[in-house]
């Protein structure tokens, strides 16, 4: 069942539960920064609609930056405000940055400490009709890997406005994950959130567990309550911190369920499921599979087919814990 002590959205599982893009909620979450943050600045990169800076760029236009089509630059400038005292939000796609301006981040922003927020759009094959090109499916990995940067990926509007103004309080960059198309709302306002791992749905005797991020934790909880109905019960994490990663809080439920499924929209390698295998592999060894895009990059196509070809929905997740729970 859903968590009763997260508040929840009790409609998430109704055929006409409301979708909203995570994008929206880091622009609300920009202008609430705006408004009480007077050290918040904005750079873009001529993505000022897309990547929903544009209400902050109208309410705040002095501490607004339009970089144009320039990313590497972007990522200077945002570096130089970061080491003065300001608490610059850079935003493109994560194909370009931080894709495109990965060294000049690493040098100027991650290298130095500086105080950016690295706001990547458009990630996944979420992305969909643009194509491998603008299907950002490795991000997580390029950032995971920079020393003393931390990694959130929110699972829907409210936690995008949440993990947006909590990166404001961090010291230090931080990689923040966005998706272009709607997608489920799981939570609510009254939903707590902060870097601790949060089990969102919950059930007797437990036999996997399942960590889910992003919107893809939506899919994980579908299969959750399908399999409860036939009898496998699971719990499903939701994962929104990547690094750091909430240790103690996975090697508790791995204890519970002695087995982990990670889920995705992301190469396996490298992304979430590779910070929970590397833990595993060190505290505590447990069999593990994966549901993301496997070695492989994805067509174009409407989300929700390219979603089903490449093994990343409902079916594919009951199938990954039949079979990990099989080799306990």
């Amino acid at each position: 069942m859903l968590n009763p002590d997260l508040k929840l959205n009790q409609k998430v599982f109704d055929e006409d539960a409301e979708m909203k893009a995570t994008r929206d909620g880091f622009g609300t979450g920009l202008v609430y920064l705006g408004e009480t943050n007077p050290a918040v600045v904005v750079l873009t990169a001529d993505l000022n609609e897309s990547t929903r800076t544009e209400e902050f760029s109208k309410k705040f236009p002095e501490r607004f930056i339009e970089c144009g089509v320039a990313e590497q630059n972007m990522a200077a400038i945002a570096a130089g405000l970061g080491v003065s005292k300001k608490i610059p939000f850079m935003s493109s796609y994560a194909t370009f940055s931080p894709g495109k301006n990965w060294e000049t981040i690493r040098t100027t922003i991650v290298y130095n400490h500086s105080n950016v927020k690295i706001a990547g759009h458009h990630s996944g094959i979420m992305t969909g009709p643009d194509g491998a090109t603008h299907q950002a499916t490795e991000d997580i990995a390029i950032t995971r890997c920079w020393p003393d940067i931390e990694v959130i990926v929110p699972c829907d509007i409210h936690e995008s406005k949440r993990a947006t103004i909590l990166s404001a309080d961090i010291d230090g960059p931080v990689y923040l994950r966005f998706s272009r198309d709607k997608s489920m709302v799981m939570t609510t306002e009254e939903t707590p959130f902060d870097k601790k791992i949060q089990t969102f749905w919950v059930t007797e005797n437990p036999q996997c567990t399942i960590f889910g991020t992003g919107h893809m934790l939506y899919h994980a909880m579908l299969a959750g309550k399908e399999l409860e109905s036939e009898g496998i019960n699971v719990l499903v994490v939701n994962t929104a911190c990547i690094k750091p990663l909430d240790s103690e809080g996975v090697l508790d439920l791995i204890e519970k369920t002695g087995c982990a499924v990670s889920v995705e929209d992301h190469q396996v390698t490298g992304g979430l499921g590779g910070a929970i295998a590397e833990l595993l592999a060190l505290k505590r060894p447990a069999p593990m599979e994966f549901i993301g895009l496997q070695n492989t990059f994805a067509e174009s196509g409407s989300p929700k087919d390219i979603m089903e070809k490449y093994g990343m929905g409902k079916e594919a997740i009951k199938a990954a814990v039949r079979k990990v729970i099989s080799r306990k």
